[in-house]
């Protein structure tokens, strides 16, 4: 074998044939060989490999379910965010757009692309040299889950780029994961059958699908992948219509209804005509996606908080559907916030059967006289969230009465409050077991502190069995090892991957312990925001209301709720054991005045001693900026190797040239950094 070139010839030879007719099938649609043929070349492949395990490569269509099942998928960090579209429903809206780009571009000519908008799951694609090397979800923007293994199986994503040429050798290509609703249909039947838990809709499914964790259970779901984004280094493509052209050569399924127009009557025009038609397609939209064409100008708009300014989504009107509403609960929020929610007949809507809706407060319920009883119109707001919109007076029953709204928490019975300028009631019991299930949930969940092992229905147990009450009791769980193991349905393997998520969940950043908290109106950005501004938790709780308001990102309801918190003894009591049991409350002050201060960099090539994103982290640390592209504006270049074409443009720019060499020089004067890698 070591001398055979003819095997390793004939299995490329092999790999090329199959990757050329799972194109034709599954992306053009347009089979050539039958299906045993196709298996025969498919066998022929697997029993080479099999044979001669040298000769197979990342790229063969047999690793497509080689995988095998993981225990948690990796934190990836995005090359730049994946951005969310800021949303429209209304025509007006589509031309207060258009009246934006038009100030914002003054005297230049710009066009629109108008794609649809896929309801499914965003995907970013990784490849480098060509080859499919990294698939991960969207998760907050900034960074997402590793599920590569998964991004594999599905038939419609390349896992070679073929016709390409050096610079889209490295690419990201970002997309969507559908499923068309026969094959979803298809799915939900089979389960039905085999008694399992049917999928409430496509998107649900898909979702579902891409965070399992055995890759051969992901490749039997009818999952397909549209392409909708190509990021390289070097721009050297100034379309985006282009670009999705550019993404179909490479082997990628697009919108093929994607058309570009020079005008916003037009553009409204192809909004209108694809909301009535979207049940024509075999998978679900939920508006169109109207993009800025030159990437230029792209580059030029920029982005507002984590949407840009270039795009928007132009959404379609809610699907709605009439039922009988039988009975109004009362939801408790993790901060007390009390939610009445419909319980409906089942009604089916878009895709969806809808048996619940919000109803938001007691002044919503008021203002539509909203009665149980009632028969009620209901919409999926943007074709996801179902409330109740109408009544329809003609079908009231007789003898209903409007609806009163309990004055005691239905959890703990506390009496409910309603705070100034609130519309909603709130029960103010801290030790409300709805509350404390609640926190612990958010506490624990992904993208906060991400304990494994600690999920609903586990903490419902460890709550009722009087284990835990507050998230700072979670870090004595390993006192109780003996009483846990002698739980219903634990036993030693459980509870010690259950300590061990909690352990691990020591190391998350300083900002994650932030969001963790549960602070109101506290997401994950603004949580970012105090880090950046507040390096120890013991700043923050000494920051005054007007303090935290100079803040740009930080209104007045923001700055209460924070102030509020940290006032509170129990809080601080609590803060106190978290910083005990070891949690990260601090961060290190980036540098302003490190060896690297007032220096822009960019970093082109591959680095063989640090990734990207950490060359980026030590740069910042030691107080110089990261640039995302070459212009003027950068002071030095570092170089790894195979630098592309920005190389050539510093040196026409006469912008300073550092080689790997010169970078590790500099940077190890810092002996706090040099730690770093």
């Amino acid at each position: 074998m070591k001398n055979d070139q003819s095997i390793v010839r004939k299995a490329e030879e092999l790999r090329k044939k199959i990757h050329h007719h799972d194109y034709l099938y599954y992306v053009l649609a347009q089979p050539e060989i039958s299906d045993e043929k196709y298996d025969s070349m498919m066998r022929e492949l697997q029993e080479m490999e099999a044979k001669y395990p040298q000769v197979i490569t990342p790229d063969s269509p047999t690793q497509r379910v080689g995988g095998v099942p993981t225990k948690e998928f990796p934190t990836v960090k995005h090359s730049s965010p994946m951005l969310s579209l800021s949303n429209t429903y209304s025509e007006e809206d589509i031309r207060d757009f258009d009246r934006r780009i038009r100030n914002l571009l003054p005297d230049r000519k710009y066009k629109y692309v108008c794609e649809l908008k896929f309801d499914g799951v965003s995907l970013s694609l990784r490849y480098t040299d060509s080859i499919l090397t990294l698939g991960a979800t969207r998760g907050d923007g900034a960074q997402g889950d590793d599920i590569t293994s998964n991004t594999k199986t599905i038939r419609t994503i390349p896992l070679r780029l073929e016709k390409t040429d050096s610079i889209l050798k490295n690419c990201e290509v970002r997309g969507e994961v559908v499923m068309n609703r026969d094959d979803f249909q298809r799915m939900n039947e089979e389960r039905e059958q085999n008694e399992e838990k049917t999928f409430a809709n496509p998107r649900n499914s898909v979702a579902g699908t891409l965070k399992l964790q055995d890759p051969k259970i992901v490749a039997s779901r009818p999952l397909k992948f549209f392409a909708y984004s190509l990021l390289v280094e070097d721009k050297t493509q100034q379309s985006h219509y282009e670009n999705l052209q550019l993404l179909k050569q490479l082997g990628f399924l697009v919108d093929d209804h994607a058309k570009l127009f020079g005008n916003i009557d037009d553009v409204i025009e192809h909004w209108k005509e694809w909301e009535s038609k979207r049940d024509t397609l075999p998978f679900d939209i939920d508006g169109i996606v109207v993009k800025i064409d030159s990437i230029e100008q792209q580059d030029k708009l920029g982005t507002i908080a984590k949407s840009p300014r270039w795009a928007i989504a132009c959404k379609f009107a809610s699907k709605k559907g009439e039922t009988k509403l039988k009975v109004i609960r009362l939801q408790v929020g993790r901060t007390g916030t009390i939610t009445p929610v419909a319980d409906l007949e089942p009604v089916y809507i878009g895709g969806t059967t809808i048996t619940r809706a919000s109803l938001y407060n007691e002044d919503y319920i008021r203002n539509l006289d909203i009665r149980i009883g009632d028969t009620v119109v209901v919409e999926r707001g943007g074709d996801v969230i179902p409330k109740v919109t109408k009544v329809v007076l003609d079908k009231r029953p007789k003898h209903t009465k409007p609806y009163t709204f309990p004055t005691t928490c239905p959890e703990c019975g506390t009496k409910l409050v309603k705070l100034q300028d609130e519309a909603n009631y709130f029960c103010i019991n801290i030790e409300c077991p709805k509350q404390i299930r609640g926190r612990i949930e958010h506490w624990a969940a992904r993208g906060a502190m991400d304990i494994d092992g600690l999920g609903e229905a586990v903490i419902d147990q460890l709550v009722t069995g009087g284990f835990i009450r507050n998230v700072a009791d979670i870090y004595d769980f390993h006192k109780y090892k003996d009483k846990l193991v002698m739980l219903d349905r634990w036993g030693e393997k459980s509870v010690h991957n259950l300590l061990e998520g909690i352990e691990n969940s020591k190391q998350r950043p300083y900002h994650r312990t932030l969001f963790s908290l549960g602070i109101k109106h506290v997401g994950t950005t603004v949580a970012q925001v105090l880090a950046d501004h507040f390096n120890d938790i013991n700043e923050l709780m000494q920051a005054k209301q007007e303090d935290l308001q100079t803040i740009h990102e930080i209104g007045p309801k923001i700055a209460e709720s924070i102030f509020r918190f940290f006032k509170d003894d129990h809080n601080k009591q609590l803060l106190a054991r978290l910083k005990a049991a070891g949690i990260r409350l601090s961060e290190e002050k980036k540098k302003s005045n490190g060896i690297l201060a007032g220096k822009t960099f960019l970093l082109t090539g591959t680095l063989t001693n640090m990734s990207r994103d950490q060359a980026k982290e030590v740069i910042e640390e030691l107080g110089g900026k990261v640039a995302p592209n070459i212009s003027k504006k950068v002071n030095i270049l570092i170089v790894g190797e195979d630098a592309g074409s920005k190389l050539d443009k510093a040196k026409k720019l006469k912008i300073e040239i550092w080689n790997e060499e010169k970078f590790f020089e500099v940077i190890e004067k810092d002996k706090k950094c040099s730690k770093t890698y």
